[in-house]
């Protein structure tokens, strides 16, 4: 090829990348089960916490500084959703998950659910709000609860949403740094909430006719919880949760059931110190599995899907701290088989979601944050 031919090709590719022409991104990946390549759909995110797609196809995206983004279906390009509640940034808090209500998209049904931190008389508490989603603005908005008592500190919101498959709403409340609340049932702090869609109080949950307890607990003894998912495959809840230094846990939801903290962990002060001599005790629900040293938990799935059809029913779990994906895999006898998928290593992971086209995506915890997905090589 000519000097002059090859330098004009040079220029006009460059001129392409630049352009995004080529994009989206990709990285190949090898793995235990099927290979796959990662695509970059998405930058210049801040901060994005939680997604989830209409049924259009386009995504709704929470930003932790309080904005929420629709992207389209086709990522050619996003719009701002207006009327996003009034939230505290504070620390650890902000706008945190989102999830639509199971019958979106039937009859009038455009409900969209919203945690996030917020100010109150005290300092701050976690909430959760619903809205009818009219094209990219929020309307009619219900405050649906607000976890007591309120607090100054600014860690351990939780504010992980899921429903479950009879219509329960399920919220939860991180210890917000005062751990021996999570043992005390006339706080919502360090527990997971139960509600029906409209904010309603079930009349069955476990604790409603205990007075000393307040009614929305559904269990409790939880440190900071920012993984929760229904599998569809057992027919369980399933919870994960930030331990302090080791300890964080998987943990299989039962109404009323006590998971320990801080009484029992398998983690220990950050400076070093021992939190409990125990790991186990009489009354307290054992961790499925636990990561010593702490993964950082964030973002939960369940693979059901058919695009990588040998992980269905396996969860994925997005570690901050090691900035990758856990794909945990329950077994007959009772353990757990893990693999950590290959991953950038680039990127704190924030959250983990399985879509309609059964393909993976993720969200990363960055002031640049990207939407990557995980596409099969087939």
């Amino acid at each position: 090829m000519a000097p002059g031919l090859f330098l004009q090709l040079f220029c006009v590719v460059m001129i392409l990348l630049a352009a995004g022409i080529f994009a989206p991104k990709v990285l190949m990946a090898e793995s235990e089960g099927p290979a796959y390549r990662i695509e970059t759909l998405e930058e210049g995110l801040e901060y994005p916490w939680s997604l989830v797609q209409l049924p259009d196809g386009s995504l709704l995206i929470t930003e932790k500084p309080g904005r929420l983004l629709r992207l389209d279906a086709d990522f050619a390009g996003r719009d701002l959703v207006e009327g996003v509640p009034e939230l505290a940034g504070v620390g650890q808090g902000g706008l945190l998950d989102v999830v639509l209500h199971p019958e979106y998209g039937q009859a009038d049904n455009r409900w969209v659910y919203l945690s996030y931190s917020k100010s109150c008389s005290a300092g701050f508490t976690t909430a959760l709000s619903r809205y009818r989603l009219q094209g990219n603005r929020l309307e009619n908005g219900q405050l649906l609860f607000e976890a007591r008592p309120c607090g100054g500190l600014t860690w351990h919101f939780g504010g992980r949403l899921a429903f479950d498959v009879n219509g329960y709403l399920f919220l939860t409340v991180g210890d917000r740094g005062e751990r021996e609340n999570a043992q005390k049932l006339d706080s919502h702090w360090g527990k997971l909430i139960r509600l029906h869609a409209d904010g309603r109080i079930p009349a069955d949950n476990p604790f409603t006719g205990d007075p000393g307890a307040l009614p929305e607990v559904y269990s409790y003894g939880h440190r900071n919880p920012q993984g929760l998912a229904w599998n569809p495959f057992d027919e369980k809840l399933w919870l994960h949760e930030h331990g302090p230094k080791g300890g964080d846990e998987l943990n299989r939801i039962r109404a009323g059931a006590n998971y320990g903290w801080p009484r029992v962990t398998h983690g220990r002060e950050y400076t070093g110190g021992i939190i409990s001599e125990q790991t186990h005790a009489p009354g307290m629900e054992p961790p499925v599995q636990h990561w010593t040293p702490s993964i950082a938990p964030s973002g939960f799935a369940v693979y059901d899907g058919d695009s990588f059809s040998e992980w269905r029913g396996h969860f994925l779990v997005g570690a901050l701290k090691f900035r990758s994906v856990y794909r945990v895999q329950l077994q007959a006898e009772g353990g757990v088989h893990e693999q950590v998928l290959p991953e950038p290593k680039e990127h704190r992971i924030r959250d983990v979601r399985v879509l309609t086209d059964g393909l993976i995506y993720l969200l990363t915890d960055d002031s640049d944050g990207q939407l990557l997905r995980l596409v099969p090589n087939n």
